[in-house]
């Protein structure tokens, strides 16, 4: 046969160039691979070339290692059990022999190995010896190994949850996994389901319309389905369902399946009406609190007005302190409804600032004294020397602490002694109140503080209140981070009510800016946070402006330049890798569409040295590795807010 390139000019010429080097060119491809260990071995198993690959893989330079067996290699195990040599033979009977196992690098240290033996033969067909290829697969392993623990976590997780049934079908909607939760819900156990359709679970006019079908086109348009009806057990009785129907796609973007969980909300469904009712009452409770506030302001101006007046007569100016301290109360009322409506409606909010609780303490004893005085008690105060310094709504802890004290006031007869002490226990700061009171039944410690409630409902009427004032206050507290609990030794004994609360050190500027909530504080910067994970994107928001930014977060490469186009960021915190486009070019969009002075922050979960100097050349300013702690992120939010030094690229 003619060989076609002896007439090729270029050819020739290429194999000139090769002969030119005056050595094996198959040899000198071999020696120069360095992704692959390659060398050859004799018929007893002792290496005869070493290539750069082995050296880089294994650690032995070619003088150490030729000669010595490949047995050299193995765990000791693996000698043991004459492995090293069954390879061998297996290679000489069958002509190749490929496997995978842990192999020693010089150090001692293990690695994850794929090998290949081939037996090599001369041309009578005599075994001459083994060829060797063996690559380093430590890295893959690890990530195997780390999804298949993830995984099997996963999936231990959603067959141990009972109280719902959580279960994949495919993209016609056949039934892929059961849980038992699934099997406690619907009666079927996992052979009676496996590739049926979901809708045998749909009542028969559902079925007839089509719902299912239905729920799957919705759920793949909108991203998810979550709907409230009825739904079939495999006895025919029917249970109200809420049930959120996913689509769950594989890396390419392929449709895989669904996934669906199914919550029986038969019983929440019967309280429905009740729960609806007692959200109309703390709406009404709310609207309430509201329409009287406004009477009480043009009161409480006449009171003031009145209390300019010096020259009153004595029982005029008795009975101006009786209007201030009967309106105080009520104020205190209102607010107090205002507050619960507020609370029940998710709507009350924090003004968290500095301060040094000690002062809030002192006010609040000073505006109880003369309803104290009124009733004849003795208030005595304990306050530390040193400054108690905190993060916090000072209107709102002195709220709590002063129902606490009129609490005191009103279960006291008269001429009783009141006691305020605070100190500092650890990092902490514990205030007591405590009087000589009636006192507080051992069984009725935790009910006090339910909304409404009262003890001994009848026994004095005229000491009985709403019932709201010790429930605000530990609602209060405790999204003040503390604790408020009450104790009492028994009926006629007296009571304490024990505020517990975190204390800042006054230095920590960190703890004022990483509680101060964003709607409480101007915003320094408009922060866009696009990352496709939704959780990741979400909670970087949320410190975002814990941090004090106006911040939004987008979900992907798309919808943050869709986004970033209303939204007009300053600052952008870039995820690398998202399903519809890459964070670089990403990037290069974003700088063309709002222009140079955009600060763009790379934040991906690659954090090498090579993964940042890629970011920075690529032209991001600075390369978040993932998870980012709040002290680096302030860092960057301050140089990106500096424009003098926004240009200056830095990573973390």
């Amino acid at each position: 046969m003619t060989d076609r390139t002896s007439a090729d000019p270029g050819a020739q010429s290429a194999r000139a160039d090769i002969a030119s080097l005056g050595e094996d060119p198959f040899r000198l491809l071999v020696e120069s691979v360095q992704d692959y260990a390659i060398f050859l071995l004799d018929t007893q198993g002792r290496i005869v070339t070493w290539n750069a690959g082995a050296r880089r893989i294994k650690g032995y330079e070619a003088h150490e290692i030729i000669g010595r067996s490949f047995e050299t290699f193995y765990p000791a195990e693996a000698i043991a059990a004459a492995w090293p040599q069954q390879e061998l033979r297996a290679a000489t009977r069958h002509g190749c022999f490929e496997d995978e196992g842990w192999r020693l690098r010089k150090d001692g240290s293990r690695f994850w190995a794929s090998v290949i033996i081939t037996a090599l033969h001369d041309r009578s067909g005599r075994l001459v010896g083994f060829a060797k290829v063996t690559r380093d697969l430590t890295e893959r392993r690890r990530h195997e190994e780390d999804l298949r623990r993830r995984e099997e976590q996963v999936r231990l997780l959603v067959d141990a949850v009972k109280d719902y049934a959580i279960f994949l079908v495919d993209a016609d909607g056949r039934v892929q996994t059961w849980n038992a939760g699934a099997s406690a819900l619907t009666g079927y156990e996992v052979g009676d389901v496996l590739d049926r359709h979901f809708g045998m679970f749909y009542t028969p006019p559902e079925v007839a319309a089509g719902e299912p079908a239905r729920d799957l086109a919705r759920a793949l348009d909108e991203g998810r389905s979550e709907r409230e009806r009825w739904h079939l057990r495999k006895d025919r009785t029917m249970f109200w369902s809420g049930t959120v129907l996913t689509p769950v796609f594989d890396e390419a973007g392929g449709l895989r399946g669904y996934a669906l969980v199914v919550r029986d909300l038969t019983d929440p469904k019967r309280l429905l009406e009740l729960e609806h009712s007692n959200r109309r009452m703390s709406q009404f409770l709310a609207t309430l609190a509201h329409e009287l506030r406004n009477p009480l302001a043009p009161i409480r101006n006449a009171v003031s007005v009145l209390g300019v007046h010096t020259a009153f007569p004595q029982q005029l100016g008795a009975v101006r302190d009786v209007i201030d301290r009967q309106l105080g109360q009520l104020t205190r009322l209102v607010d107090d409804l205002l507050d619960i409506g507020r609370i029940a409606t998710g709507k009350i909010r924090l003004d968290r600032l500095r301060l040094d609780y000690r002062e809030v303490v002192q006010s609040s004893v000073d505006a109880i004294v003369p309803l104290a005085q009124a009733h004849g008690h003795r208030i005595s105060l304990s306050l530390p020397d040193a400054p108690l310094p905190m993060i916090g709504d000072a209107t709102r802890l002195a709220q709590s602490l002063q129902n606490l004290l009129n609490n005191a006031v009103r279960y006291t007869p008269e001429g009783g002694d009141i006691r305020v002490e605070v100190q500092r226990e650890g990092s902490d700061s514990i205030t007591r109140v405590s009087d000589n009171g009636r006192g507080i039944p051992r069984h009725e410690l935790e009910r006090i503080f339910e909304l409404f409630s009262q003890v001994d409902a009848g026994e004095a009427p005229a000491l009985q209140g709403l019932g709201i004032g010790l429930n605000l206050a530990r609602t209060l507290v405790e999204q003040h981070g503390g604790t408020l609990s009450a104790d009492s030794p028994g009926r006629g004994l007296g009571s304490v009510f024990t505020m517990k609360l975190p204390v800042h050190e006054a230095a920590s500027a960190a703890a004022e800016s990483s509680c101060e909530p964003a709607s409480q504080a101007p915003a320094a910067n408009r922060v866009l946070v696009i990352d496709d994970n939704r959780d990741s994107a979400d909670t970087m928001v949320q410190v975002l402006q814990l941090l004090g930014q106006e911040a939004r977060g987008a979900y992907g490469a798309e919808d943050g330049l869709r986004v970033a186009k209303s939204f007009r960021p300053r600052i952008v915190l870039l995820d690398l890798n998202m399903p519809d486009g890459d964070g670089f070019s990403v990037m290069r969009r974003l700088r063309e569409q709002s222009g140079e002075s955009l600060y763009v922050a790379a934040m991906t979960g690659y954090g090498q040295a090579s993964d940042r100097r890629r970011t920075l050349d690529a032209g991001f300013q600075a390369h978040l590795t993932k998870p980012v702690n709040a002290e680096r992120l302030r860092e960057l939010l301050t140089t990106a807010a500096a424009p003098a030094r926004a240009a200056a690229r830095w990573s973390a």
